[in-house]
């Protein structure tokens, strides 16, 4: 079973303006409301591709309850543990083709919540993989993604780390099988400047030797790179219109680990990967099966391996 955990959801209250004035009375022309926070987008893509996994996390009070219903009317699992205060409702505004962000601080998680969390998670066998995404509560220690991989990784469960900076950092000696750093959070781990899919190679292949099984970047509309420690391609992105960015990155983590659980082919889930990722891009919420699709035809693999010229799955 694959499991999604999302340690701080929310519920996403997206608005759409023609213009926002600032000390003044706005009204919108559209509004929606959706479950929020990577995990939990990870496991809604993954339903859509015709995967099935159980969503982990913390939720709380009426918003809570929401995110659970919403999920549950899609036949997603949900195994989420339940906290005292309200689930945070973060606000998406759009308007004069940009996109602000107004996200809230989260409830409070206490020890029992978080023991009970790791209980779940030390349940996991070498059948399961779990798919670690989003931020930390304040609540919560920095070492809250190296102490839960630390139990996958004693159980022999698969993980896949979807994070910035220290957190991901330091879960790479328990060997991930998939991290997804962009551009600009591969160049914070390293402190550099990355500006193309070919700057990016050789600094993927160091996280590789730090420990991670495969390292996808992702350079927007730049394309993305794929490193393991046997190949390397860099994909051509599809053009297209972007919408909206949110959710992006999640349904290439989730476009990735359903097409390689399906073929056990890194090239194929790659490109489902960069296909699944755009799909989103240029929709209004996460992407279709169909919409992905479409796409996959567009998305163009070139294998970066200087010591051999065979293309390898």
């Amino acid at each position: 079973m694959i499991y999604t955990l999302t340690l701080n959801p929310s519920l996403d209250y997206i608005v759409q303006m023609d213009q926002v004035h600032l000390g003044e009375l706005n009204r919108t022309s559209t509004e929606a409301k959706y479950p929020g926070g990577k995990g939990i987008n990870v496991s809604q893509v993954l339903n859509t591709l015709g995967v099935q996994s159980e969503a982990l996390g913390f939720l709380g009070g009426f918003t809570g309850k929401y995110i659970e219903d919403y999920l549950q009317s899609k036949q997603i699992k949900t195994n989420f543990v339940y906290v005292e205060e309200d689930t945070r409702i973060n606000v998406k505004l759009r308007a004069n083709d940009e996109e602000t962000e107004i996200n809230a601080k989260g409830p409070t998680i206490t020890d029992e919540n978080l023991q009970e969390l790791e209980h779940r998670i030390s349940n996991l066998t070498r059948e399961d993989m779990l798919i670690l995404a989003g931020s930390i509560p304040s609540s919560l220690p920095s070492t809250i993604y190296e102490k839960l991989v630390k139990l996958c990784h004693q159980n022999g469960a698969a993980f896949v780390v979807d994070a910035e900076g220290d957190l991901l950092k330091k879960v790479l000696p328990y060997q991930p099988f998939l991290i997804k750093p962009n551009h600009h959070e591969l160049g914070d781990l390293f402190n550099v400047t990355i500006s193309s899919c070919e700057d990016a190679i050789p600094y993927g292949r160091e996280l590789v030797k730090q420990g991670a099984q495969h390292v996808i970047v992702s350079l927007a509309g730049e394309g993305a790179v794929f490193i393991s420690k046997d190949v390397c391609y860099i994909a051509t992105v599809p053009k297209g219109e972007v919408k909206g960015s949110v959710g992006a990155g999640d349904s290439m983590v989730a476009g990735f680990v359903a097409t390689y659980l399906k073929t056990r082919a890194v090239k194929e889930a790659f490109q489902y990967s960069v296909a699944a990722g755009s799909a989103t891009a240029f929709s209004n919420g996460l992407c279709s099966k169909e919409k992905v699709e479409s796409l996959l035809p567009q998305v163009k693999l070139t294998n970066q391996m200087e010591e051999n010229g065979h293309e390898n799955n």
